[in-house]
């Protein structure tokens, strides 16, 4: 009888642990009432949509701070703050550029807008090409011209999200820049129907210019050769190929702060505290743009504001219930920039790179179907730990249980969107990584993504899946391992 008194003590222990190990403790921490109070607070118009670049975001980084602090995390920034200010280079096309053709003044970002800027000053004839579907760009003569070429969609997939934002880099890629590689000294487009849809965000994102850090990857502030867009009322002028055009564009560059958000629960375990787990998100949204349905202030409440008050949720819960392993919680800036605060936190990082034993990002978590969402990192080639990506799986089915699309990591989806979030510059270390998303809508990079749209029970099921796989990850006996052979496919 002793004996099996014995083994039904194990027996309830060990169920024990495994309902806790299942259903982790911090759970009922992470309460819709506070997701959703944070969330107006973070993506009010007090914070002006939090541009990277700009003192809102700056502002928006405080309050972030400030939570942390009430919160309980512990400052893991620089100097013994929760901050870790890295510097913007921007690059902006200054007031006093001019363009003119036929001696005639165009306005800039109304008449013409630059979307490859070049510090120059040119007077030529231009040569018009014609519509550029009748051109073979790749074979065409146009060295040391300034050529002129009507915009065609034809052959260009524009079933994407954001399709007016990216429809300028379509064009580009298809016909500017086999015209630039064979020597063109500047491109006019003629925008074409599709392109005057698209004329007010484009001009807005040329407008604002390009941005930089030391030692990232896009570098395309120092070109030689403009790009410039006209609208179609532009082709009676140029067809007859006897136009001159006169441009005078000069470049301003200048460092602007931008900054992380760092705060760490330290882990219980004498050994495994030393190992980190690491939630990521980001600050920034789009700050004040134009206007579409009468609001100009983009909000950024499910890009990214869900996340960051599901990091806040996530972050109470570990502050009450500490983990083995220590868990640093990342609020990035400038996302929307370039992934620049991920970028340089994860080549300056506050904890050694080599004892981060995970990376769980989050991207847009708080709309659409409450039964179902997406994760990428968890089909090759862009899974880079199958332990990381079984943890992740198993904890939704013990939890949310969604309806999962894994379609996101091949390497063919059109949106690339494996290659658009935070997660990427740790997976290029070969730390392992996922992102977790809710997927994109018609409110995606516009003011209509405000607190009020947000599907906040969906936001608590993601929140509590971000949790519940966290904890896993936080208390396993080893560390995920990194899958043998991993290559992204660019």
């Amino acid at each position: 009888m002793k004996r099996i008194n014995v083994l039904l003590s194990l027996l309830i222990m060990t169920g024990s642990l495994l309902a806790q190990f299942n259903n982790p403790p911090g759970l009922n921490l992470i309460r819709m009432a506070d997701l959703k109070n944070d969330l107006y607070a973070l993506a009010d118009a007090h914070f002006n949509g939090r541009s990277a670049g700009t003192l809102d975001e700056l502002k928006a980084s405080m309050w972030l701070g400030e939570k942390f602090r009430a919160i309980g995390l512990k400052p893991a920034g620089d100097d013994g703050t929760y901050f870790q200010y890295f510097t913007l280079l921007r690059s902006q096309l200054a007031e006093n550029s001019s363009i003119q053709i036929n001696n005639i003044s165009l306005k800039l970002w109304k008449d013409a807008a630059v979307a490859q800027m070049a510090n120059i000053n040119l007077d030529a004839p231009i040569v018009y090409l014609g519509n550029a579907a009748d051109i073979d760009t790749n074979v065409i003569n146009v060295k040391d011209k300034v050529v002129a070429i009507e915009a065609n969609t034809k052959g260009i997939n524009l079933d994407i999200s954001l399709p007016t934002w990216r429809y300028n880099r379509y064009i580009f890629a298809k016909y500017g820049a086999p015209l630039l590689r064979r020597g063109a000294v500047a491109i006019i487009f003629i925008a074409d129907e599709t392109g005057e849809k698209a004329w007010d965000d484009a001009a807005e994102n040329y407008k604002r210019g390009s941005y930089d850090i030391e030692g990232a990857f896009n570098q395309n502030t120092t070109a030689v050769a403009p790009v410039i867009w006209l609208h179609p009322n532009a082709k009676k002028e140029l067809q007859n190929n006897t136009a001159t055009i006169k441009i005078n564009l000069i470049v301003s560059k200048y460092p602007y702060p931008s900054i992380n958000v760092i705060g760490m629960v330290s882990g219980t375990d004498t050994k495994l505290k030393s190992e980190y787990l690491l939630y990521s998100g980001h600050t920034d949204a789009h700050g004040i743009r134009n206007s579409i349905k009468n609001d100009s202030v983009y909000y950024g409440a499910d890009d990214n504001g869900s996340v960051d008050v599901a990091m806040l949720a996530n972050a109470r819960a570990f502050v009450k219930y500490p983990s083995k392993r220590s868990v640093l919680f990342v609020i990035h800036g400038a996302e929307e920039r370039g992934l620049f605060g991920s970028k340089y936190f994860s080549s300056h990082p506050t904890v050694p790179v080599k004892n981060i034993v995970a990376v769980l990002n989050g991207d847009m978590i708080g709309r659409n179907n409450t039964d179902s969402a997406a994760i990428l990192g968890v089909k090759p080639p862009h899974r880079n730990s199958l332990d990381l990506a079984n943890m992740a799986l198993a904890a939704n089915k013990e939890g949310p249980n969604f309806k999962l699309d894994t379609t996101w990591d091949d390497p063919g989806h059109i949106e690339g969107w494996y290659f658009r979030s935070d997660h990427l510059p740790y997976a290029r270390l070969g730390i392992p990584a996922i992102m977790y998303t809710s997927l994109l809508h018609p409110d995606y990079h516009t003011p209509q993504d405000n607190a009020e749209n947000i599907n906040y029970p969906k936001l608590k099921k993601m929140a509590d899946w971000m949790y519940r796989t966290g904890y896993k990850i936080a208390n396993a006996a080893m560390r995920p391992a990194t899958d043998k052979g991993f290559k992204l496919e660019r």
